[in-house]
């Protein structure tokens, strides 16, 4: 009996790695299918699996590889994984070591999109300081896209509607397919050189595939080399492309392009008018100001003239002669009631007042006064004198009177 030999496990796993690792094929192979079952690791690796009808291979995607990713890998994409199968010797089971992995399709698209992108970026073609101002007035618009189609209607209409009187100049390229990007990178070319200024380049809306010549290289160079303004105008709203990036300014549509670029000359005339209300109302102010200032410059002058201070002191002369009479008349009018009442006093202490009252003043002949009956004797001549007259009289008797 032959006895056969017996191996282990890890040594049947060890040959069959061998065998992988010796053919050349499975040392470079590139795999297209669906992503499934894809997990990101805490590591940093990626794990899923490409399928599909037919079958299912497992794939790795180291951490050290992934710098060339350049998109999220998920489930359901459609790809393409470069790199090697070989065999896990710990569980016996191959695997698809990936090195690469592209979207397939639109996802190559896009990948290339990203590629050229950073490129572009890192050479500073994207950087604002190359960035020019958008002229605020245009005359001349030059357009860089197809002669048919709504992107050129859609620019002539609107800047015909903002400034009737502009000039525009079509470069009639090819915006699609085949030799599409030289076109467009030729057109960039001619306009530059006519004196226009502001070109706007771009297209309507599609795919990506329909808007990839303005994703090529030859245009971003085209339009970064452009001495005029660019405006970039390609696609929808959400459509981004190379160009955008390089341009001066993105503009979300063709239509809105020329809304930038062509200034509105009835809003344009507007703001005239209003410029002119504006300074009518400004030199309205300003003189009002000044007439203001100047009358009371002119009060000033007639208040510091000789003979507005002559007029001045005279008044003020008036004035205090006015005080003067006033003040004499009161004073005359306070002394004659003083008076009076100094007339009543006296008059009051008046021997006529006296008399008048039924009293008498008597003397005798020499004209002393008699106040008493001892001054007197029988026979003496008396004089008494009443408030209208003198009565001559004799004493016949003096009676003292007994009271």
């Amino acid at each position: 009996m032959i006895m056969q030999k017996v191996y282990s496990v890890s040594q049947i796993n060890q040959y069959i790695k061998n065998m992988f690792t010796q053919d050349f094929l499975l040392n470079r192979v590139s795999v297209q299918g669906e992503v499934s079952n894809c997990k990101y690791h805490s590591s940093g690796h990626i794990y899923f699996s490409l399928k599909d009808a037919a079958g299912t291979i497992a794939c790795v995607m180291f951490a050290s590889a992934r710098r060339g990713l350049a998109f999220q890998l998920s489930n359901g994409q459609q790809v393409i994984v470069d790199g090697s199968v070989n065999v896990y010797e710990r569980d016996g089971k191959y695997q698809l070591y990936a090195s690469r992995i592209r979207q397939d399709g639109a996802g190559a698209l896009y990948e290339r999109f990203l590629a050229l992108k950073r490129e572009l970026e890192e050479m500073g073609m994207f950087a604002p300081e190359y960035k020019k101002p958008i002229p605020k007035y245009v005359r001349r618009l030059g357009v860089v896209t197809a002669p048919t189609g709504a992107a050129v209607r859609d620019i002539i209409t609107v800047s015909q509607r903002r400034s009737p009187g502009i000039q525009i100049i079509l470069y009639p390229a090819q915006v699609q397919g085949e030799g599409a990007a030289e076109s467009v990178a030729e057109g960039l070319r001619v306009l530059d050189g006519q004196n226009v200024d502001v070109i706007i380049v771009g297209r309507g809306g599609g795919s990506i595939e329909d808007l990839w010549a303005f994703n090529e290289e030859i245009v971003a160079r085209a339009i970064f080399a452009c001495k005029t303004p660019v405006i970039s105008a390609v696609g929808h709203e959400t459509d981004t492309t190379i160009a955008d990036f390089v341009a001066d300014l993105r503009a979300p549509t063709p239509s809105a392009a020329a809304e930038l670029a062509v200034a509105d000359a009835g809003a344009f005339y507007q703001q005239l008018l209003d410029v002119q209300a504006g300074f009518g109302r400004l030199m309205r102010q300003r003189i009002g100001e000044q007439r203001g200032r100047m009358e009371n410059l002119q009060m000033r002058l007639r208040y510091m003239s000789p003979q507005q201070r002559v007029l001045d002191q005279r008044q003020r002369a008036a004035d205090l002669d006015e005080r003067l009479r006033r003040g004499i008349q009161e004073s005359l009018k306070d002394r004659k009631r003083r008076m009076a009442l100094g007339i009543e006093r006296l008059r009051g202490l008046s021997p006529l007042e006296k008399l008048a009252q039924g009293y008498a003043c008597v003397t005798d002949e020499e004209g002393k006064r008699i106040s008493s009956i001892s001054q007197v004797q029988a026979g003496d001549q008396l004089e008494a004198y009443v408030a209208d007259g003198k009565i001559t009289s004799r004493v016949v008797s003096a009676e003292k009177l007994t009271i």
